[in-house]
């Protein structure tokens, strides 16, 4: 009997995210009798936890679940729902069926984008939006958005028919929908009563550790899809995102930096990014795009980078990138 879709290799994935609930439960227990220092370093483990899995391990699963049973897989969505504090069924939703739909587009007649997370959207005149306004104000929208959902308890945090955004997303085979309404439900209960029970344990964890970290950890998140879209090219379908080919980077991230190889085939296993990367090689150098030399949370450093973009808007040719030979190859919850 088969246990895993794809390979044993996403053990490794599932190992952290029970790792990650198992940490979170020991600081929170140890937090009162912890020095400060401890209680700092705590915190920073927190948030660069919580940002690793929205980032890679949440994101991987959203795309190719690691099961062959639905009920594991369900189950593997609450463990992390609880983990990043929001539902991964609806991270499902929004990112694959949104997201990866219209590629962090830039805005259209109406002014506005149809990506929901697109670095474009509350930017003017046609760019990205400034980096402090999508990564800080996006990560006070989140934390907004999750203090809100506690609420939803008066109905024990199903989907309310007010939510149309989320439930215009859903399936529309009935069957399929109702089972990812309700694992929202199943989602939002965990992520809502496990810092709830975890409040019994210590309090002063959850406000002076917990809350932050989870917003900084947010922040970041929003850092690494700033930087993963800035200056590609979103009416190019081989140059709407950027890549970063690091190998230690990639090692430890489950091959996250093939992010535009990532744009063009979403449903491919992370194990097979560097294959899509040859497949795709004619297509992806036959125009200008950006590879990175950073990995994308450290994007910032990459002073040299083109904006493609704007030579796309004027019709003008692209520039070569700042870390490859010329005419070579050149983040909120996406």
């Amino acid at each position: 009997m088969r246990i895993w879709r794809n390979t044993p290799k996403d053990a490794l994935l599932l190992g952290f995210s029970v790792g990650q609930f198992a940490v979170t439960v020991l600081l929170a227990v140890r937090w009162d009798d912890a020095s400060v220092p401890a209680q700092a370093g705590g915190t920073a483990v927190l948030a660069v936890m919580t940002a690793y899995n929205i980032i890679v391990i949440s994101h991987l699963f959203t795309h190719v679940p690691w099961f062959t049973s639905d009920r594991l897989n369900a189950a593997v969505s609450v463990l992390n729902s609880a983990n990043i504090g929001q539902s991964v069924q609806a991270y499902q939703l929004t990112h694959v069926r949104n997201h990866h739909r219209f590629n962090n587009d830039a805005p259209g007649a109406d002014g506005t984008t149809r990506d929901t997370t697109s670095t474009y959207r509350r930017g003017r005149n046609g760019e990205h939006a400034p980096l402090p306004r999508y990564a800080l104000g996006g990560a006070l929208e989140s934390l907004i958005d999750r203090v809100r959902e506690v609420s939803y308890v008066v109905r024990l945090w199903r989907v309310g028919a007010g939510e149309t955004a989320l439930r215009s997303l859903a399936s529309r085979r009935e069957h399929r929908r109702r089972g990812e309404l309700r694992l929202i439900q199943a989602d939002r209960a965990a992520h809502v009563l496990t810092p709830a029970l975890l409040a019994v344990i210590s309090w002063q964890w959850v406000l002076l550790s917990y809350l932050p970290a989870y917003f900084v950890a947010l922040t970041m998140v929003n850092v690494q899809n700033y930087y993963r879209h800035y200056g590609a090219d979103p009416s190019e379908r081989a140059a709407d995102s950027v890549s970063h080919y690091g190998r230690l980077y990639n090692l430890l991230t489950f091959n996250d930096g093939y992010h535009q190889e990532h744009h063009l085939s979403p449903g491919m296993h992370w194990s097979r990014m560097p294959q899509v990367r040859e497949r795709n090689r004619a297509r992806l150098e036959a125009q200008p795009r950006i590879i990175s030399p950073v990995p994308a949370m450290l994007g910032f450093l990459d002073r040299r980078r083109p904006l493609l973009h704007r030579a796309s808007a004027s019709g003008a040719p692209g520039a070569s990138g700042a870390s490859g030979a010329p005419g070579a190859e050149f983040g909120r919850m996406s």
